[in-house]
């Protein structure tokens, strides 16, 4: 990556050189880089365990895992997105209900990016389940992003976007009558 001057940062980001200079100090070290990234990594293996909990219909380890701060975010299959704590609760447990007998979910990874104080994954996640009170195991594919921001010493996961959408779908599927 090439590397930009204070000077040419600051004009390009409008801010005062001294600025560009103090946020520069800032920066972690290599050393603290690694161990965020290592506390991430290990937070992303929690969250995958908790969403194993999720579709045998217990929501708590997956509430666990995300903010308390109110800017939390929550979109899934069943429902409109929801904001703050409260209400992405209230979106997990109601999803959590309609799922039973979960077997667990692989991921398969799309992408990903780690910064010092958030990141993102994007990911395929395929599992069979009990869905609203069925008695035959559905296979339940979602794509699915989600956002960790560090807070408080540890990652949390501050927006969760899921759909059911794995495959090539027709431009009037989008369409709504």
């Amino acid at each position: 990556m090439p590397t930009i001057s204070p000077e040419a940062d600051a004009a390009k980001s409008g801010m005062p050189g001294r600025a560009v200079e103090r946020l520069e100090e800032m920066q972690m070290s290599e050393s603290e880089k690694a161990h965020t990234l290592s506390e991430l990594d290990h937070a992303i293996e929690q969250y995958h365990q908790a969403l194993d909990a999720f579709v045998t219909g217990d929501p708590e380890p997956q509430k666990r895992m995300f903010s308390g701060r109110e800017d939390v975010t929550l979109a899934n299959p069943f429902g409109p997105p929801g904001r703050g704590r409260a209400e992405v609760e209230g979106i997990m447990d109601r999803a959590s209900a309609l799922l039973r007998d979960g077997e667990p979910i692989t991921f398969e990874r799309i992408s990903h990016y780690a910064g010092t104080d958030l990141a993102y994954i994007v990911e395929i996640e395929r599992t069979r389940a009990r869905v609203a009170g069925s008695t035959e195991m559905t296979p339940v594919p979602l794509r699915v992003t989600t956002i960790f921001r560090h807070e408080d010493s540890q990652w949390k996961v501050i927006h969760r976007h899921a759909d059911p959408i794995t495959s090539p779908r027709p431009p009037d599927f989008i369409i709504q009558s």
